[in-house]
Formats: structure tokens, C-alpha cells, sequence
């Protein structure tokens, strides 16, 4: 009689039970911040941006894990996933990662955050806190994350945005432009789309001034014959 082993399958589960954002502060500044830096690499195809999702960086260990607010991968392409298992990713940690903080959040709690993020591989770490206007970033140095001194006019390396600290957090895109929120993206989208809408109307109107001014001519060439030259 062969007896038969039955493995137990391992369970990385997709949600880790918490909230994406504790306020609707923090929750704007995730989606500004995920969806900006998705508009920066529309046209690149092997740049996977995704916010509040899973990442196991070792297989086998479900319990090691954590969902950072933002991360950017350089070198996998973009598309749907229920969590980012390294190992099924070309071994690729996220080199770029964002936090936002909530009153909730705890100095022991980002401690840790510091070190998982140290120990599996990001190169780029940034917290902002939106209610004192706050901002920390490191950057990986040799084989440790490294804290930026001066953060304020700072430029990422690898997403090379420029944070600027003035009332409140501005983020600048490479070609000096800044990072607009969700309702501010909308209403440049609806401006554009008005200014579309009313190119076309000219359009329109100028087209039937020459459809009119035709059949004008038309009449006179039949009453007066072709004009002289």
C-alpha cells in the first residue's frame, strides 16, 4: 500500500483586514499620489504601480508581508494582480514605496515598517503626514536605507518628482508640472473635453458659412454666368 502525503497548500490572502485609509485626508493623498505617478508611466508597459496591495517578499512565508500605500516596480508589466508575490515577479522588490500616515499609526508601527522595507530591498521610502505637513524620505546606500537630511526641493532618483514643502506637500512631474488631485485631473479632463466640444462647434459653423457662401455662388453663376477673371 502506497500511502500518500497531502501537502498543505499555502494561503496568501489578498486583504489584511484593514482599511485603506482611516480619513478622507489620508485617502486623497493615496489616490493623488498612486494615480499621478500612474499617469507618469502610462506609456511604459514595465511599470506596475498599485496602492494598498499585499506584498510577500518570500515564498512560503504568508506571514511575512505588508501593503504599502503606494508601490512602484520598475521592470514588471502593468495589469491586475491579487497581491505581489516577489517570486512570481522576476524576484523584483518595489524599489519605490509611499506611506501616508493617519493619527492612528504608531511610532513602534512605522518603526517596523522601516526595517521590513529595509530588509527586503527599497530603494526610495517616503512618509508624509498631511496633518502637521511633514515628510521623511531614505534612500538605499550601499546595502542599508539612509535618511535624506533635507527633504524639502528633494528629487527622487528613480521616479525623478520633486517634493516641495510649502502650506502642504506639492509633488512636482520631471517636466516641472505638478501631481493634481482626483477632482483636479477630472476638471482639466472636463475643461478639455469643453474645449473639444467647442473647437468642433467652430468647426461646424465655419463649415456651413462655406457651405452657404457655395450656394450663393452657385446662384449667381446661374443668373450672371461665371465670374471674369
Amino acid at each position: 500500500m502506497v500511502s500518500q502525503v497531502n501537502k498543505t497548500e499555502i494561503i496568501y490572502p489578498e486583504s489584511d483586514g484593514k482599511p485603506m485609509a482611516d480619513n478622507t485626508k489620508q485617502f486623497n493623498w493615496i489616490v493623488t499620489i498612486k494615480q499621478n505617478i500612474d499617469w507618469l508611466y502610462i506609456d511604459d508597459p514595465q511599470v506596475f504601480v498599485a496602492g494598498d496591495l499585499l506584498w510577500y517578499p518570500v515564498q512560503g512565508q504568508p506571514k511575512i508581508a505588508a501593503a504599502p500605500d503606494t508601490m512602484v516596480v520598475f521592470g514588471r508589466p502593468k495589469g491586475d494582480r491579487g497581491s505581489y508575490k516577489q517570486w512570481q515577479e522576476d524576484n523584483l522588490a518595489p524599489q519605490v514605496v509611499f506611506e501616508i500616515l493617519s493619527p492612528s499609526n504608531t511610532s513602534i508601527e512605522m518603526a517596523k515598517k522601516l526595517l521590513f522595507y529595509d530588509r527586503y530591498g527599497v530603494q526610495e521610502y517616503y512618509v508624509y503626514n498631511p496633518d502637521d505637513n511633514s515628510l521623511e524620505a531614505w534612500q538605499r546606500i550601499g546595502d542599508s536605507l539612509d535618511s535624506v537630511s533635507e527633504v524639502n526641493n528633494w528629487v527622487s532618483p528613480r521616479l525623478g518628482i520633486r517634493f516641495y514643502l510649502t502650506d502642504e506637500l506639492k509633488i512636482y512631474r520631471p517636466d516641472g508640472t505638478q501631481f493634481l488631485s482626483y477632482s483636479e485631473i477630472n476638471q482639466l479632463l472636463e475643461q478639455e473635453k469643453q474645449r473639444a466640444e467647442n473647437e468642433h462647434k467652430r468647426a461646424e459653423q465655419a463649415n456651413q458659412q462655406l457651405v452657404e457662401m457655395e450656394e450663393k455662388l452657385q446662384k449667381y453663376r446661374q443668373l450672371f454666368g461665371e465670374l471674369p477673371n
